[in-house]
Formats: structure tokens, sequence, C-alpha cells
């Protein structure tokens, strides 16, 4: 399918061949979907929205609820006002949410609509009703990407409806980063275990991984509740996982409530686990239980067992950079080497020089690369073969051209079931990736070996 793809590597400043990323309103709408009682809007045509909840639904196998301003030719000379007060109005009467959360697309940022103004005034037609809320984020399709548009809407939820009051909540704000629901589900289970009490936003568990009961919910019993997010302002610290997609809503709300804040990996592998609890450990002042203990043991006792098959396994990691970032560090310390890291993100030097940091030791020869594509990455792997590529399912037309085996890890995955629901976070989530992985391998093991060599034991 792509055996087309040239060896040879010609430098591209403009052109983007299949690019490891997807456009900012997505983002900023799975953000959203993690408010509990709001539904995204999309100031912007409707084919924009209906592009960002198809993609959204057909990687959770979830119907994503969004409405849309719904732009003609008259809003694209006009301007949009119109359009969101008229959206807002049929919003409110008819789906009833606590809050909606707009994104702009491309179209309404170039002709340079002004949401704050919209929304002032939608406000005070009466557009929008008493104890109601509206926030919105500015999410340009050519600026950044998913994991922009996510950061820029969490720190709109900072921006809009953290308060400081004068009585502390003694809780920690956590924010989880771009990640699945099970990945939170995962990070929130470990707070608990801890006996920690912490807000959690935005949590998009139980909201795009809800059970079937048969009836329709228009609003899952999910998600962060809005006096939470509220009462952010108020916890002693946040803890933000991810460089590149929880720290902006962090500062916001250092900044604006004095609410100190630390950045660290997100959670996946050991040591970044380890990091994280050490994190609570230091804010809550508590002792971490037995049976959290027995958990890192065991992920320690799989990646002891596995190490006959991973040792020094070339591998190609790509996807968003927060969860590439962390993967790596994983894949280091379960002796593998990551020799291609790439981002389709525009993330810039700070996420290649985190890798090389991690990789220094091990790979310094590593190519890492941010702003990057698959049809880089094909050419690197066709000029010096990898064991295993790891990352969204875009890669899987590389490993039929390579053949070389893959483990769908991040967004989207569009092509497999499960993912959703089986974390890749903290101990347990580790566990199932590495699991994941191992197996990928002896797969590929089994199905080259000769018939001697064809074991009933691995």
């Amino acid at each position: 399918m792509l055996e087309a793809t040239p060896k040879e590597i010609v430098e591209r400043k403009a052109l983007r061949i299949n690019p490891a990323k997807t456009c900012q309103p997505i983002g900023a709408m799975y953000a959203a979907l993690g408010i509990h009682g709001c539904l995204p809007n999309s100031h912007g045509s409707q084919g924009c929205c209906s592009f960002h909840k198809s993609h959204l639904t057909r990687h959770y196998r979830e119907p994503i609820m969004a409405a849309t301003s719904a732009f003609t030719e008259g809003s694209s000379v006009f301007g949009g006002g119109a359009n969101l007060k008229q959206a807002l109005t049929t919003i409110f009467t008819v789906y009833n949410p606590d809050m909606v959360a707009v994104s702009t697309t491309c179209l309404s940022e170039t002709i340079g609509d002004d949401l704050p103004t919209f929304i002032r005034q939608a406000r005070e037609s009466g557009a929008v009703p008493e104890g109601k809320y509206v926030i919105h984020a500015n999410t340009p399709s050519y600026v950044g990407s998913h994991v922009t548009g996510w950061s820029n809407m969490t720190k709109a939820m900072v921006t809009y409806l953290s308060a400081k009051t004068e009585t502390p909540n003694n809780k920690l704000n956590i924010i989880p980063g771009y990640v699945e629901p099970s990945d939170v589900r995962a990070v929130k289970q470990l707070v608990t275990q801890m006996g920690i009490d912490a807000i959690v936003f935005p949590d998009t568990s139980d909201v795009v991984d809800t059970p079937k009961t048969g009836d329709f919910q228009m609003y899952p019993k999910g998600g962060t509740l809005i006096p939470d997010l509220i009462d952010t302002g108020n916890s002693t610290a946040t803890l933000a996982l991810g460089n590149f997609t929880s720290e902006a809503a962090a500062i916001a709300l250092q900044n604006k409530c004095q609410v100190p804040s630390r950045v660290l990996d997100l959670p996946i592998g050991l040591r970044a686990t380890d990091r994280f609890v050490q994190a609570l450990i230091e804010f809550s002042d508590v002792t971490p239980p037995e049976s959290l203990n027995d958990d890192r043991g065991r992920l320690v006792d799989v990646m002891t067992d596995m190490q006959q098959y991973l040792y020094r396994k070339r591998v190609a990691v790509y996807g968003d950079p927060d969860q590439v970032i962390s993967a790596t560090e994983f894949l280091v310390d379960c002796g593998m080497l990551p020799v291609y890291v790439i981002t389709g993100s525009p993330v810039g030097k700070r996420f290649e020089e985190r890798v090389k940091d991690i990789l220094k030791d091990t790979v310094p020869d590593a190519i890492v690369a941010a702003n990057a594509d698959l049809f880089y990455l094909h050419q690197l792997i066709k000029n010096e073969p990898v064991d295993l590529l790891l990352g969204n399912e875009y890669g899987k037309y590389i490993g039929r051209d390579e053949d070389i085996p893959i483990v769908r890890f991040g967004f989207p995955i569009l092509d497999r079931v499960g993912h959703s629901y089986f974390p890749t976070a903290c101990y347990w989530g580790g566990i199932y990736l590495l699991s994941n992985i191992c197996n990928t391998l002896l797969e590929r093991l089994d199905r080259d070996a000769p018939d001697e060599l064809f074991e009933l034991v691995r």
C-alpha cells in the first residue's frame, strides 16, 4: 500500500503526509465532555462539528452529543454572532444543559469572531438563562493539534469558573491530561486508594464509556461537577499530568487563585507513576497503603518476567507528546530501544529535549522529532527497520507495508475495541500495556518460527 515511499529523505517545510495528529476542536470537544451536564458547541460550519463528533464517536464507540453554530455563507461575511445567539437559545430551550462549552473553528477564527462579546450579549439578551454557564476556547485548526485544543478548553474551565474563597477545601486538583476515560478512572482509583480527596477535571470517565442500559441519557452520570470546578480555587495544590495538555490550566489556576502547582509526566509506566505517587505523598502527607506497593510490585514482576522477549527490541514510538514521553521512558525501563520517537503536534524543542534526556544513556543516537509525520517515520524505517510500532492506528499502513507488528496506543484508534476500557495509566495500566506489547512480540515469534521451533511454551 505504501510501497512507493522512497528511502531518500528530503526536507519538507510545508507539506505534511499522514500527520500524527488531528485538529484543535476535537480535543476541545473531548475536554468539554468531561464536565457533567455540559454540551459542547462548535462555533463554525455544520460540517466541522460533524467531523469532530464522528471522529470521537468512532474512537470511543459512543454517541457524542454536541451542537453547532451552523455557519452559512452569510456568517462568513457578517460574522457568527447571530448564529451563536440563536444556537444558545435553541440549546438551552431544547436540550437544557447546565453549561455550553464553545470552541471555535478555522472559519470563525479567520473572520475574527469576538467570542467573549458574543457570549456577554447572549446573556444580556436572555439567551443564557440564570444559573447556566457558557465558556469558550479559541481553537483554530490551523494552529496546534487536538492536544492544544484540549489544553485550551481545560484552561478555559479555570478562567471562567475557578474561584477562591476564605474557606480551603483541603483537596488536591488533578488535571489528568488527554487520556482515555479508563486512564482517568485509574488515576481516581489510585488517589482513592491512598485516601486522598481530589477534584479531577475534566473527567471523561462514565461519559464516553457508559454502560448500555436501554435508556438514553443526554448527559451521562460522569464528568466533573460545576461546583467542584468552581471550588478548584480553594484546593491545596494542583497536579498537572502532562506538560503539553495540563500545564496551561495549572498555571492559570495558580495565577488566578494562588493554588500552587506541579507539572508531571503522564503516569504511564513505572517511574512516571512513582513520581505521581511521590507527589501525592508530598502534597497530602499520607503513607501509601500496602495494596499500592503490591500493585507496583506486580508491574515490576511482569517487567522482569518478560525481559528475555523485550531486551534490545527496536521500537518506533509516535503520537501525542505527553503519551509518547512517558511511553518512551517505560520502554527504556523494560530494556527496549526506542530508536524513532516522533509527534505530529508542533510542540517544539521541549518535547525533543525531554525525550533525548530520557534516551541519552541507552539510545543516544535516537531520532526524535516534533511536528513530524508518519511519511517521515516510514522513510526512517525503510532505511533502518524496527521490531515494533507503538502508536495510534494510522501506523498500521507502515506495519503492513514493512511487515512490522503494531501495538495500538493513544488517539485515535478507530479499527479496534477495548482501548477506552483498559487503562495504560498507573501500575495496573502499565501491566496491561506491557502485556499487550509482549504478547504482540510473542505472536510474531510464533508466526515466524519454523516447525522445529514452534514451541508450546515460551
